[in-house]
């Protein structure tokens, strides 16, 4: 697992917009990959493909790992620097659609995997877990929970990391490919919540946005 890049650049969080570039760098965060190749994994056109990642190259966020001479041309491997986490002033700072577009194509691509996952029996190993927990927070609360994400999210990190370096002695055939989802989000009622802060003079803590792509 690659370790996470704080993002402040508008123009990258911009670029995370658009779901073929999620999907893209998902595919990129393991392994190295040509645009054809992902073009055939990800089953769309190579044009858009190879589009989607030279900017994705341009913004800093795969890079050119080696070029392959293939059937008289040159087919080149990427693979991702770090997997893209948005600050919270940048988030703070994104205009309202921006933020609309960027969570719209995260959870499409998360949609999109868990339920490949679910019909080729990815949620069958008896330990495998799927909860959704309702609760009711106060600010400080809030808080709290979010740093507790935050904390396991740096576990989750520096587990997978020790398992890639028994895996660089093992073989990666011993490998068990594994997705882990976190998620903190209001049920819908913060918009109402913040223009009633507004109107009465008060004002609410900046909310943390963490994303994959």
């Amino acid at each position: 697992m690659k370790p996470q890049s704080d993002i402040s650049d508008p123009r990258i969080i911009k670029a995370l917009t658009h779901p073929l570039r999620i999907q893209i760098l998902a595919a990129l965060d393991e392994r190295t990959a040509s645009p054809s190749e992902l073009a055939d994994e990800l089953k769309a056109p190579l044009g858009n493909v190879s589009y989607h990642v030279r900017q994705l190259a341009g913004l800093g966020l795969i890079k050119l790992v080696k070029r392959t001479p293939r059937r008289g041309a040159i087919e080149h491997h990427y693979k991702a620097v770090g997997r893209p986490q948005i600050t919270d002033d940048a988030w703070a700072g994104t205009p309202a659609t921006v933020k609309d577009a960027v969570v719209g194509a995260a959870l499409g691509d998360v949609g999109s995997a868990v339920t490949a996952a679910a019909a080729a029996g990815g949620f069958s190993r008896p330990d495998s877990h799927l909860t959704r927990t309702q609760v009711k927070l106060d600010e400080r609360g809030w808080r709290d929970l979010d740093k507790e994400l935050n904390a396991t999210l740096a576990r989750v990190q520096r587990i997978a990391d020790d398992s890639g370096k028994r895996l660089a002695k093992a073989g990666d055939d011993a490998a068990q490919r594994a997705t882990v989802v976190m998620m903190l989000f209001g049920n819908g009622d913060e918009a109402a919540t913040a223009t009633s802060a507004k109107r009465n003079g008060s004002t609410k803590s900046k909310k943390r946005a963490r994303g994959r792509a």
